[in-house]
């Protein structure tokens, strides 16, 4: 049921009864129909969706339909960074009222298993992650999700930048896992979206050297203005040699690995200094690629892993907020949802001069 006021109107905007979504019909094809708009209950909020950024792994269920055990399950609705403005709330709702700006950290968990309780909600066994396969994503014109999951924006900071807060999310996690301590070398590898917040997580947790590694010009200079120190453009240079020599041949104190690229990982173990931390962020393309692990064990070297993240969005938003980042560099391409095809060839298909997709529901 829906709250309602003092006066006995529903708190609710006015509401269509459908709206558009993006359906992913198979590999390669999107194309935009119609559907109910969802009514909500309980502590439920339905948000008007403002902005919604493509992510890597929108790109390859878009291309191939599945990662690693996940299959899609067409026809599909994509995306999960997404920001937007209540427009109805339900009745068991207290945190949130018609116009607020929010940002949607991009699931529900249970908040009663073992991991939920300890604070680690990013392993629970029963996450609904949403546009991951079979829960249906936010290429809509209004999204329903739960208000624990919702987080007020400053009047200041765009829907579209608020999406940053996922990605940037990644980034601060995959530092806490690795244990990034303030005056350290960091060495990330990838200058993806999810590589670039990354730098701006290193930055943060006070990296005195930060080196971004890439093969893409576009993605190295966007990676020098939100902190990096040094960019490697490893088509060029041989990476080992350049941090061996950064580093007066210790190599980085932490490697965080974003690409998901077999040989960038195995190549990684070969960066880190003796009892330093590798943090694998990016999934690889096989399931099972090989490491040398007698080189890690005789540099002892740390191995983390890192599975979306857990109680960050507070503090993405303030920095995403801050103007202490520019990081409307990240943002290069633009489309309404009626262009969520192109949107999606654009980011399968121009990784040298696009960086961050971002789609418009209801534009």
């Amino acid at each position: 049921m829906l709250k309602t006021e003092a006066d006995g109107r529903p708190n609710h905007a006015a509401l269509p009864e459908t709206m558009k979504a993006g359906f992913l019909d198979k590999p390669l094809e999107v194309n935009v129909r119609k559907i109910p708009v969802p009514e909500v209950t309980g502590t439920e909020v339905l948000i008007r969706v403002e902005a919604v950024g493509v992510c890597g792994s929108d790109v390859h269920y878009y291309a191939h339909g599945r990662i690693g055990k996940r299959l899609v399950q067409y026809p599909h609705i994509q995306g999960h960074e997404c920001a937007g403005t209540v427009v109805a709330i339900g009745d068991k709702v207290t945190r949130f009222q018609l116009g607020d700006r929010v940002a949607i950290e991009p699931w529900v968990t249970c908040m009663s298993c073992k991991w939920c309780k300890e604070g680690r909600y990013n392993l629970c066994p029963d996450v609904q992650f949403l546009s991951t396969p079979p829960v249906k994503g936010a290429f809509v014109q209004y999204l329903k999700h739960r208000e624990d999951f919702l987080f007020p924006l400053p009047d200041h900071l765009s829907f579209e930048h608020a999406t940053l807060a996922e990605p940037l999310s990644v980034g601060l996690h995959a530092v806490r896992r690795g244990g990034l301590e303030p005056g350290s070398t960091a060495a990330i590898i990838g200058m993806g979206p999810v590589g670039l917040m990354t730098v701006m997580a290193a930055k943060v947790f006070g990296a005195k050297e930060i080196i971004a590694c890439d093969v893409v010009p576009l993605r190295l200079e966007a990676a020098k203005k939100l902190g990096a120190t040094k960019v490697i453009n490893v088509a060029e240079k041989n990476v080992g040699d350049e941090i061996q020599s950064l580093t007066a041949g210790l190599g980085a104190d932490v490697v965080l690995e974003t690409s998901g690229n077999d040989k960038a990982l195995q190549s990684s173990v070969e960066l880190v200094k003796r009892g330093g931390a590798l943090v694998v962020i990016g999934f690889p393309a096989e399931e099972a690629v090989p490491l040398n692990v007698t080189l890690m064990l005789q540099k002892e070297i740390n191995l983390y892993s890192v599975y979306r993240y857990t109680n960050t969005y507070p503090l993405a938003i303030e920095l995403l907020a801050s103007g202490d980042f520019p990081v409307d560099e990240i943002i290069t391409d633009r489309y309404s949802l009626d262009e969520i095809q192109q949107a999606m060839e654009q980011a399968h298909t121009n990784k040298s001069g696009s960086l961050k997709v971002m789609v418009y529901p209801n534009q």
